[in-house]
């Protein structure tokens, strides 16, 4: 009997060891990562201003393990400052893009905040360490299904998925303080704008598909009332809406 469990045993311990290898190289490449988004924010300062990104979004980034969220969870490919393909024609966006964004939308530990576009989850899951709830919509029913068990898996029991067309929003999940599309289209869709409680803000790319669009950034001072403006030049994947 000792003679079978011991192989069983040694095999466990060796992939317990490959494991541990695998995340102290990837607590390497996330910190270089997140040194590399910093630098670049400092470059951007029509974004961000002088200061950059905020120590906030620094730490959740630092905290998000994106190598989860890639098919091939390798370390030195999921902490590239790149967009990744993950499949249906969908990318989980560059890491700076979702830092911009996330400093953008204004997050607060209180707030509750919806995502369009949920694709790997993993904009969800860095939201998820800033705000109190995170609402997240994915109209593509295996990548919602794929984000909803990885942000499970790990943990982010302040997020909820729900498979659907994200220009309706979800009302009954919110109204949001902060709204982040990942998607591009040639308007704001009014639904989200309806959504948004007055002093949040809605941050998304608006303009043609496969071309060049505005990271746009929309504050609501009053329920009538919105103001926009235009961040940076950015190039997301198109907003897919329902055929229903």
């Amino acid at each position: 009997m000792i003679a079978k469990i011991l192989p069983l045993l040694l095999s466990m311990v060796a992939v317990t060891q490959e494991v541990a290898a695998q995340d102290a190289e990837c607590v390497r490449e996330r910190a270089a990562m997140v040194e590399t988004v910093s630098a670049y924010a400092r470059s951007h300062v029509n974004a961000l201003g002088q200061d950059g990104l905020s120590e906030r979004v620094l730490e959740a980034l630092r905290r998000t393990k994106r190598h989860l969220f890639v098919a091939e969870r390798s370390c030195s490919t999921a902490y590239a400052d790149t967009p990744l393909s993950i499949g249906h024609g969908q990318t989980i966006s560059q890491p700076f893009i979702v830092a911009l964004m996330t400093e953008l939308a204004g997050v607060a530990p209180d707030h509750v905040v919806l995502e369009i576009g949920t694709g790997s989850g993993y904009q969800a899951a860095v939201l998820a360490h800033l705000a109190r709830k995170v609402c997240t919509i994915e109209i593509i029913p295996s990548l919602a299904e794929v984000a909803a068990k990885t942000l499970r898996d790990a943990g982010y029991d302040n997020v909820s998925v729900r498979l659907g067309d994200g220009f309706v929003g979800w009302p009954e999940c919110g109204p949001f303080d902060a709204i982040v599309v990942t998607a591009a289209l040639g308007e704001v869709p009014p639904p989200l704008i309806e959504q948004l409680k007055v002093g949040g803000r809605l941050v998304m790319p608006v303009g043609a598909a496969y071309a060049s669009q505005h990271l746009t950034v929309v504050e609501k001072s009053a329920p009538d009332k919105t103001t926009t403006r235009a961040v940076a030049l950015v190039r997301f994947v198109p907003f897919t809406r329902s055929r229903k």
